[in-house]
């Protein structure tokens, strides 16, 4: 069993006036993703800097944690990520 850590940035972009999941793009690091997050938050509503860690061999989710959100984030945002 071999645990991998994925660093993404989830987007957010306004959608009839709801914010909703845009792209998602992946980082090589902690700090790779707090930065392209933090700078694409100057363009988009929000981002999220996100950690996953999944089982290499079956891609069953470990866990996932949000690093950082630059602004506007879903309020539920965490839940619905935990529940995936």
């Amino acid at each position: 069993m071999t645990m991998r850590t994925t660093y993404l940035v989830q987007t957010f972009v306004l959608k009839r006036k709801r914010l909703c999941p845009g792209d998602q793009q992946v980082s090589p690091s902690v700090n790779g993703a707090l930065k392209r997050a933090e700078a694409m938050a100057t363009r988009l509503p929000g981002t999220a800097a996100i950690q996953i860690v999944a089982d290499d061999e079956t891609g069953e989710l470990e866990s996932a944690t949000i690093l950082g959100r630059f602004g506007e984030v879903p309020e539920d945002f965490a839940e619905t990520l935990q529940a995936a």
